[in-house]
């Protein structure tokens, strides 16, 4: 009988290679997993559309307006003149002062003017007599001509004596009213209401020597008129639209004008307009243009530098847009749009007045289209963005 072989055993070194090997593949299994977990976790997500805000523009009644500048001018402005010779024998007004009509300003030396016409008074009645007695001669030469008592001859010369009498008689009178006017110059009176400047001469001084000589000036204040030009194509388009509407060029004269001084906002002083140049200033293309305003608080003084302007046309529905929503660039002013697939559109606009802040857009854009109000600079042509929609409020305008 064979001896029983004990069970072999295994080599260590058979055993420790197996483990290892198995130790080897369950790392590189976990690391399989986590190399596969963490392209899952890279996967890349695009961001959602950015949020801007946009609103349709706002609809309203517009007035449209011709703005100038211009500078405003006296409607009287008059010399005031020594028309006769004499001592300035007073002042009778402070220098500055606003008088009426018919105040006494100057006294020139009237004692002998009212002497001479005192003269030519005494003439005239003098002539009067004669006159008198020569129509009593004629008529008793001409009454002994009819019974023959006397020549014609003797008629003939009782009617030429008549004849030169009622000359004389004529004369006299023109020479009383000659003499009449010029003591009238001897009191030198505001010809209408105004301010009176200084006075250019004093108190004892001989006037009226050689030449009228000035002693003030006065200016009227109340109305004042508005000077201003108008270019060529604003002509143009304000006879076209006056055609269109029937207006006649009185018509055109009552239309409202609207000034503002620098200092002010708006356009506070209203008046009409008064008188437009035939012809255009050919050197400078622009048609002179004048208004009249009422001034009776004297806010305005001649020669001030005014902004003016004349409502000329009106829009029931214009459309508005925040002024902050436009844009520019080298072809000129634009809104960014968002379209029916909320993708950003660049809009070329063309633009009106601002009026608060709003601006007017008059070509361009359309009254249901959104406009980005708000987030500019997320909203990229060509891209699409969430839109925020909102409503664009009412601003104030400036004082009219």
């Amino acid at each position: 009988m064979k001896p029983m072989r004990s069970p072999a055993r295994l080599s260590p070194h058979r055993t420790i290679g197996h483990g290892a090997a198995s130790v080897r593949r369950a790392a590189f299994a976990i690391a399989a997993m986590g190399v596969l977990s963490a392209c899952e976790q890279n996967t890349f997500v695009p961001p959602p559309p950015p949020k801007v805000d946009v609103a349709v523009p706002m609809q309203r009644s517009f007035t449209r307006y011709l703005e100038a500048t211009g500078n405003t001018a006296p409607i009287k402005n008059v010399d005031l003149v020594a028309r006769v010779q004499g001592f300035l024998q007073s002042i009778n007004y402070t220098d500055g002062a606003f008088v009426k009509e018919g105040t006494p300003l100057f006294t020139i030396e009237p004692e002998t003017y009212k002497l001479k016409l005192e003269q030519a008074q005494a003439a005239e009645t003098g002539a009067q007599a004669t006159v008198r007695q020569a129509e009593a001669d004629f008529k008793r030469q001409q009454e002994l001509v009819q019974r023959q008592a006397v020549s014609q001859a003797t008629l003939d010369t009782s009617t030429s004596t008549r004849d030169n009498a009622q000359a004389s008689l004529l004369q006299a009178q023109v020479n009383t009213k000659i003499a009449a006017v010029n003591y009238g110059y001897t009191n030198v009176a505001a010809p209408f209401d105004g301010v009176v400047s200084a006075h250019l001469a004093s108190v004892g001084e001989l006037v009226g020597v050689s030449s009228p000589t000035q002693l003030a000036t006065i200016v009227a204040l109340d109305p004042i008129w508005v000077n201003f030009n108008v270019n060529e194509q604003d002509v143009l388009r304000i006879r076209a639209e006056a055609r269109r509407r029937g207006m006649t060029v009185d018509d055109l004269r009552q239309l409202p004008i609207e000034v503002g001084l620098q200092t002010e906002t708006g356009f506070p002083h209203k008046g009409r307009l008064d008188y437009a140049a035939v012809t255009l200033n050919q050197s400078t293309g622009t048609l002179p243009v004048r208004g009249v305003l009422p001034n009776a608080d004297r806010a305005l003084l001649p020669g001030f530098f005014v902004r003016v302007r004349v409502p000329i046309d009106q829009e029931q529905n214009a459309l508005f847009v925040p002024d902050v929503a436009l844009g520019s660039d080298q072809a000129g002013r634009y809104l960014l749009v968002v379209n029916g697939e909320n993708v950003v559109e660049q809009r070329k606009v063309r633009v009106g007045p601002l009026e608060g802040e709003l601006r007017v857009i008059e070509e361009g854009l359309k009254a249901d289209d959104r406009v980005v109000t708000a987030g500019l600079l997320r909203a990229i042509p060509g891209q699409k963005v969430d839109p925020q929609l909102k409503k664009i409020e009412a601003q104030p305008i400036a004082a009219k």
